[in-house]
């Protein structure tokens, strides 16, 4: 399956302004690309790039007064094949992880681990090990959240949104999130592309999606509270902590966003 993926973005820049760009495919993906992944920027100003903590590429640039334009497209190869449950996959018992998978049972900028445990436990605490508890987290969530992009909140933690029974895609992901590292099970934040493909049209305009995994019998399995259900055609972007870890612009100085589309379709 071929799928083409891309987008356009402006900004206001009022003040030569530092800026992270986290619009590439992630490193994992790159052999799936027909073609060499470059951004282009209306000014043509320098990206140095490099890779981050989390093993994601990483743009940087000093954008000018004025107005910035980031566009990009490409076309990715992929299986499609929907995602791959972790049926048989075993939980570790938290002596036995590596080092480097412990970070993500902490709670992190939106994951209140230590504030929500007791509810996870009462919520889950009966459930099977493994991935009957992953999948018991998912629907719960999926059941239990009310989408709508006017939810949206920059600074909505996974609590808020267990109170508040409403949100967007990030939230749906955080709270799995924090209630599975509650329970003992690594999870991780993920972004990328995900179009409407297998599925029924959607209207709505297309944008980057969230969604997370969890790290069961010595691997990374893909979950989705927000579908609840496999899907084909994810391109990965990042992977986090959390949705600080793998915003898709950082800006250090005042900017505005003048325009925000996004492409993800199947190329027939």
């Amino acid at each position: 399956m071929r799928i083409k993926i891309g987008f356009d973005l402006a900004f206001g820049i009022s003040t030569p302004t530092p800026m992270l760009l986290m619009l590439y495919v992630h490193p994992s993906r790159q052999a799936d690309l027909e073609s060499a992944e470059i951004l282009k920027l209306e000014p043509d100003i320098p990206v140095e790039t490099f890779i981050d903590v989390y093993g994601n590429k990483v743009g940087r640039i000093v954008a000018p007064p004025g107005d910035l334009k980031i566009h990009h497209s490409a076309v990715v190869h992929d299986s499609g094949k929907h995602d791959i449950p972790g049926t048989e996959a075993l939980q570790h018992p938290v002596n036995q992880l590596l080092p480097h998978i412990l970070p993500y049972l902490f709670s992190s900028r939106y994951c209140e681990v230590d504030r929500m445990a007791d509810i996870a436990w009462s919520l889950f605490g009966q459930t099977p090990l493994g991935w009957p508890r992953v999948m018991a987290v998912q629907k719960w969530v999926h059941e239990h959240i009310q989408f709508g992009y006017e939810h949206a909140r920059k600074n909505k933690t996974a609590y808020d949104a267990y109170v508040e029974k409403r949100g967007v895609c990030r939230d749906y992901m955080h709270l799995s999130i924090t209630f599975l590292r509650a329970l003992n099970i690594p999870a991780r934040y993920v972004t990328g592309y995900l179009g409407d493909i297998g599925v029924a049209f959607n209207p709505a305009p297309m944008d980057f999606s969230a969604w997370f995994e969890v790290f069961l019998g010595g691997q990374w399995w893909t979950c989705d509270a927000r579908h609840n259900e496999p899907r084909i055609g994810r391109i990965l972007m990042a992977t986090g902590r959390d949705a600080t870890d793998v915003a898709l612009t950082t800006c250090f100085g005042p900017t505005t966003l003048n325009r925000f589309e996004v492409v993800t379709e199947e190329v027939t």
